[in-house]
């Protein structure tokens, strides 16, 4: 997925770069500031992330709500309507994306509550207007319960012991985790955002011979980056 993102980033500036080109050699004559241009800030980040991540929802919404500034920019829609309309649309697909997330979160959720019914012992780290890093070099791994609120917390994973499934919960709000991952497990996210982020950056395909990190993520104006 990661791998994916970057080449349509590439495909975009390659494309801009061709256009400044044709228009400084005067081949061409294609103007890229047109009205409502700023829209394109939002809906080609939201359009390629919509593509390249495995959480699309939020990538959907800022998609959505670019194409409509656009339009509104062009005369097309009326801005006060799209003013008057976007907090109730918003609060709606939040609504069906809680809705419908549970279900389709069922494994996860089950295989969740079947770790935490074994026992597993989830280490505490809480970074408050501070900072945590760790690294598990040749340490067993048993799970851990992640918190950064106006802070960061680091995991570098990269040579932890890990021979069973593992949950890892974050929650960041106004802060930043981010998360190593060793290359001989399965990653699955299962993600809460509210004008945050969870990325999923390991591109990695399922292997069922591997054991697998749950990562269960909460984010409010925060994010967790998983490489």
């Amino acid at each position: 997925m990661r791998k994916l993102g970057n080449t349509l980033w590439g495909i975009v500036l390659v494309i801009i770069g061709v256009i400044l080109t044709l228009n400084a050699l005067e081949i061409t004559n294609i103007n890229i500031f047109f009205d409502g241009w700023w829209t394109l800030l939002i809906i080609i980040p939201s359009a390629i992330e919509l593509i390249a991540r495995e959480d699309k929802f939020w990538s959907a919404v800022w998609l959505i709500i670019g194409i409509l500034l656009l339009l509104a920019c062009r005369d097309i829609l009326d801005f006060d309507l799209i003013w008057k309309l976007t907090i109730p649309v918003i609060f709606i697909l939040i609504g069906i994306n809680l809705i419908f997330k549970d279900k389709i979160d069922r494994k996860m959720e089950k295989k969740s509550k079947e770790l935490k019914e074994k026992g597993q012992h989830l280490e505490e780290y809480c970074a408050t207007f501070g900072e945590i890093k760790e690294d598990f070099n040749n340490q067993e791994f048993n799970g851990a319960n992640v918190t950064a609120v106006f802070g960061s917390v680091d995991l570098d994973l990269r040579n932890a012991v890990i021979n069973e499934d593992k949950l890892i919960k974050t929650c960041a709000v106004f802060g930043g985790i981010e998360m190593i991952a060793p290359e001989n497990v399965n990653i699955k996210v299962k993600s809460i955002p509210i004008f945050g982020a969870t990325s999923n950056k390991t591109g990695r395909k399922y292997d069922e011979k591997l054991p697998t990190i749950y990562v269960d993520s909460f984010c409010m104006f925060g994010g967790v980056d998983i490489k």
